[in-house]
């Protein structure tokens, strides 16, 4: 019965959304208050059923009802309960149905949290927002019903894929939707505010609160999902330009180019209809990497490689809305009256450089990815895009960016000082190149290019901190005083030093581990000892052990340096009876900032096993400059001027009831 009151309650919400697409927008044209309010309880009703089918879909996975199919294929009885929990999402049709609890989620923020919105506004943004609902719950119902019944129960089901059984994917999923789905309240706004025709300052101000939520949340999927690919696959990269994984570096890049576009509209009512466009292009991007994923047209380990008619019904999903929404902001958008002037050398010029260059390099990862596919699909030729074209065609737009991003906050508004600002970033620089000097003296013989790329991360990084020196005047006033205006400074400003700051960090994770990586692969035999990077790695053997649903034999390895012993290293090779694969285990060694990485490969009758051993120099600031961006947008999402968004007009009703 728990599977019938799942489905039924998607009907449900499926009705409620057909009713909330259409009464708002009609209570609007019609200038009816009370159709226009009908929004809201709507769409706090529609979060409440599919929030009622979803717990219905994870009561059918901890119970272990194996007469669902979605269960059968997707779980098992003796796997542990957190990934029973995450089995939930960990395939096609229940990833799906998150998704939809996301969109319905947001969709009752807007309701509960938009009353400082003009009425006119707030309904049309529902009315949007519910026809998205309207086409992912149809999607659903029609092509990916998890609730589906077995005619015959099976006594066990067929287990949850071995490689999403993990930690990350429990909470790389939820991130990334909350990000991909988060950017359709940005869609939202954007349409509805070309349907009635008006943009300000104000629109721009009431946006930017969600698309920061949107861009946090995918920062840290993207990082999530990076770091699990790291440990999980075995393979030692964190990143390798896979079409499912640009599919989320898309909307990443557009959305940065977004919220920077949306802070220039709500200073100076410039770039409307430009920041209209992003807002459209960004959810459309999201809305492309869900096609990629689950249209059958990738295979990758990211990817729900299914029944092409999803993909067919993903396809008219993605022409109804980016078609629609792009005829319509053709038709609107030259009537929308144009904003304030800026000089070029100025805050707002140094953001529209930023938007140009993020979105130039969203191009290229767009059309590396999507260009294969196109062309097999006209030619059947196959050719293969990956890390060289990237590195040839994002690097060199990635690096001017970078080099600008300091300059940016010193400039003033409408008109600023170039000289002035490279001025206050002298000892930035100065830093920067003593610290590329002293990388290129401890690394003689070593890559040319990476003493210069860690000198730029560092000039990013101090660039950010002087930022925040120049407006408390730190070495200019008393310690007192600049406490003082350190505290009168509105958390934005924080958060953004720290996300540039994080930019630096990040840079330098990459380059640790892009150019001084050391690698040994080699088949091991109890012990045998390795040198790399000044440890030694010697083999113990192998030690065979059951799981809860899994048969493992792991190696173990001790590691030390200078004669010491700083730690045991277990990486293992694990057997899944019920799906009749394997995965790797990776075993970690954290240094520092540094990790000693193995792999165990196919263990050898005589004891003897293949290994991977690196040692990754630095490599876990990649993902600790992801942290601290994500916690730099939360500063600013904390600051009171984006909580309390604009005020709310005062004895001036939007909408008159119907006589």
């Amino acid at each position: 019965m728990t599977a019938e009151i799942g489905h039924y309650a998607l009907v449900l919400a499926l009705l409620l959304a057909l009713i909330q697409g259409v009464l708002p927008i009609a209570g609007v044209r019609l200038r009816d208050s009370v159709l226009a309010g009908t929004g809201e309880p709507l769409a706090i009703a529609q979060f409440g059923f599919v929030a009622v089918s979803f717990t219905a879909l994870t009561a059918c996975y901890v119970t272990s009802d194996f007469s669902v199919f979605n269960v059968f294929q997707n779980s098992h009885s003796e796997m542990p309960l957190l990934y029973k929990f995450t089995s939930v999402w960990g395939n096609h049709e229940g990833s799906m149905l998150l998704w939809v609890l996301i969109l319905a989620f947001f969709g009752a923020l807007v309701a509960l949290f938009g009353g400082n919105l003009p009425a006119t506004l707030r309904a049309n943004v529902l009315g949007v927002q519910a026809w998205i609902a309207i086409s992912f719950l149809l999607f659903v119902l029609l092509t990916s019903n998890p609730f589906v019944r077995l005619a015959q129960v099976p006594l066990e089901g067929r287990d949850l894929n071995p490689l999403l059984q993990d930690i990350g994917l429990a909470l790389h999923p939820p991130f990334l939707y909350l990000g991909y789905v988060g950017f359709s309240i940005a869609f939202a706004f954007a349409v509805a505010a070309l349907i009635e025709g008006r943009i300000d300052a104000a629109w721009a101000r009431w946006v930017r609160p969600w698309t920061l939520a949107a861009w946090i949340f995918l920062t840290l999927g993207i990082a999530l999902g990076s770091y699990w690919a790291y440990y999980e696959l075995g393979w030692g990269g964190w990143w390798f330009w896979d079409p499912v994984e640009n599919a989320s570096f898309l909307p990443w890049l557009s959305g940065t180019a977004l919220l920077h576009s949306a802070v220039v509209m709500e200073k100076r009512e410039a770039l409307k209809v430009w920041t209209i466009l992003l807002a459209i292009l960004t959810f459309s991007l999201s809305l492309v990497g869900t096609f990629l994923v689950r249209s059958g047209v990738l295979t990758s380990v990211h990817a729900f490689a299914t029944d092409p008619a999803r993909g067919v019904f993903i396809l008219a999903i993605l022409i109804v809305f980016i078609g629609g929404a792009l005829a319509l902001y053709a038709w609107r958008a030259p009537l929308l009256r144009q904003g304030g002037v800026f000089a070029p050398i100025s805050r707002e010029g140094a953001l529209v450089f930023n938007n140009l260059f993020l979105t130039a390099a969203c191009a290229t990862v767009f059309i590396g990815t999507l260009y294969p596919l196109a062309l097999e699909a006209l030619t059947g030729d196959k050719i293969s895009v990956g890390a060289p074209f990237f590195n040839a065609t994002f690097v060199p737009l990635a690096l001017p960016l970078l080099f600008a991003t300091p300059f940016g906050p010193l400039l003033a508004w409408k008109r600023g000082d170039l000289y002035g600002a490279a001025q206050r970033l002298t000892a930035a620089f100065a830093i920067a190149v003593l610290v590329a000097a002293a990388t290129a003296a401890l690394t003689t013989g070593g890559p040319i290019l990476a003493p210069f790329a860690i000198g730029l991360a560092v000039f990013v990084m101090a660039g950010a901190l002087t930022d925040l020196v120049e407006r408390t005047q730190l070495l200019r006033q008393r310690w007192p005083v600049a406490w003082r205006r350190a505290a009168g400074l509105p958390r934005s400003a924080f958060g953004t030093a720290l996300a540039h700051f994080a930019l630096g960090v990040t840079l330098i994770g990459i380059v640790g581990e892009s150019y001084f990586t050391a690698e040994r692969i080699s088949t091991i035999r109890p012990g045998d000892t390795i040198a790399i990077s000044g440890y030694r790695i010697s083999f113990e053997g192998l030690v065979a052990r059951q799981g809860a649903n899994y048969r493992e034999v792991s190696g173990r390895l001790s590691v030390r340096r200078d004669g010491d012993l700083i730690g045991i290293l277990t990486p293992g090779k694990r057997t899944y009876p019920a799906r009749g694969n394997s995965t790797s285990e990776a075993a970690l060694l954290t240094r520092g900032f540094s990790q000693i990485y193995v792999s165990l490969g196919d263990p050898n009758p005589d004891g003897s096993a293949a290994m991977r051993i690196y040692h990754k120099p630095m490599v876990l600031l990649i993902w600790l400059g992801a942290l601290l961006m994500a916690v730099g947008g939360l500063l600013s999402l904390s600051d009171r001027r984006l909580r309390v968004g604009a005020p709310k007009p005062a004895r001036k009703p939007a909408l008159q009831p119907a006589q």
